[in-house]
């Protein structure tokens, strides 16, 4: 059986190293890619972010036909999905970092700044958390309990409360994943956490959703 081709997009703001050299690590055939013919082609979609969730939107969109050949792919032809951290958060319908940006409206919902009630906890969420399966995701192929690396300002409020595959918390509690059919985003980083994070994304390349 021929190896599956997994395209992580380079639109200038992701970690794109240490997400490749995970994926490498799992056993992937990654190329790193800002061609959406490569995208088109692809059996599997990983969009990292790192950095400002305007940013990371004017990034994506500033490359000829990208949005459209992931929806094509993604919606049409059904390739499994990962975003990771920002890359997560512009699944959302928009974005108020910096002002009102939208986002790629796959999961409705807005990402807000994180505002705890207690002030002594700090902002940004970094560090090592929990990762709390909610009840109706418990089955969920890719996203299992366990702790990962966390490491953001802004939090993903999603509209249904379907799609939130996980939780965190930090002062209040947090989206730590989000899923929807072949669609999955996770907050944390998979490529800083370890053991944990890849098998993440081990379990991601043997993704069936149906």
């Amino acid at each position: 059986m021929p190896t599956e081709k997994v395209a992580l997009i380079d639109y200038g703001a992701g970690n794109l190293h240490s997400v490749h050299n995970a994926l490498k690590a799992v056993g992937a055939s990654v190329e790193v890619t800002a061609d959406p013919n490569v995208v088109r082609a692809a059996d599997r979609i990983v969009l990292p972010g790192v950095g400002s969730f305007k940013a990371c939107a004017e990034g994506l969109k500033s490359i000829s036909g990208m949005v459209e050949a992931m929806t094509e792919r993604v919606h049409v032809g059904g390739a499994p999905f990962l975003g990771i951290c920002v890359g997560m958060q512009l699944l959302a319908t928009q974005g108020l970092e910096h002002g009102i940006t939208p986002g790629l409206g796959w999961i409705p919902g807005e990402v807000h700044l994180i505002e705890p009630s207690d002030p002594a906890i700090k902002i940004p969420h970094m560090g090592w958390n929990d990762v709390a399966l909610m009840p109706h995701a418990r089955d969920h192929f890719v996203v299992e309990e366990g702790e990962a690396y966390f490491l953001h300002s802004y939090h993903f409020s999603v509209d249904d409360p379907h799609h939130v595959a996980a939780m965190t918390d930090h002062g209040e509690g947090l989206v730590a994943a989000v899923a929807k059919d072949n669609i999955l985003g996770v907050q944390y980083h998979p490529e800083k956490s370890q053991a944990y994070g890849l098998e993440t994304l081990a379990r991601f390349l043997t993704w069936n959703p149906s």
